[in-house]
């Protein structure tokens, strides 16, 4: 069936892709947070978890760039993990403006259970499409989101 062109082709196929990813990025988002709470975490604070067992201590500036949550919303995540003994704040020299956080024993021992668990069920999840699909794909949504960067 053809549908009908409202606002030009360009248009149309652009709304059309705007709403197949939208919708493709939702419902993984939503089976991906199902995942991740089976963990008994929040989607932040298991992003605080990954960039840290990933890239190591950081400053908590870097975890709003790197987790996609605000400064705000990055304390209370961080005060709720240092409440669960999984990370800590350690003081940078005499500046006691500068913290960093880092992983404790018990931050790293979950964040390597979880994370190979994690990623297995991504991979299963994912698995609708070729490796090559999702190198394809990969490729194409770091083409429009690097684009879409210089915009804002």
């Amino acid at each position: 069936m053809e549908t009908t062109k409202k606002y030009g082709e360009r248009a149309d196929l652009a709304l059309s892709m705007w709403v197949k990813l939208a919708r493709a990025f939702s419902t993984f988002n939503r089976l991906t947070g199902k995942d991740i709470a089976g963990y008994g975490l929040t989607q932040p604070q298991f992003g605080v978890l990954e960039a840290l067992g990933h890239l190591g201590p950081m400053k908590i500036g870097g975890f709003c760039e790197k987790t996609l949550a605000s400064g705000g919303n990055i304390t209370v995540v961080v005060d709720n993990l240092e409440r669960d003994g999984l990370v800590e704040r350690v003081r940078e020299g005499d500046d006691r403006r500068t913290i960093t956080v880092r992983l404790t024993k018990k931050g790293t021992d979950l964040f390597h259970d979880i994370f190979k668990k994690h990623a297995a069920f991504v991979s299963e999840i994912s698995s609708v499409l070729t490796r090559e699909e999702q190198r394809e794909l990969s490729k194409l949504l770091k083409k429009l989101g690097t684009s879409l960067q210089k915009k804002m």
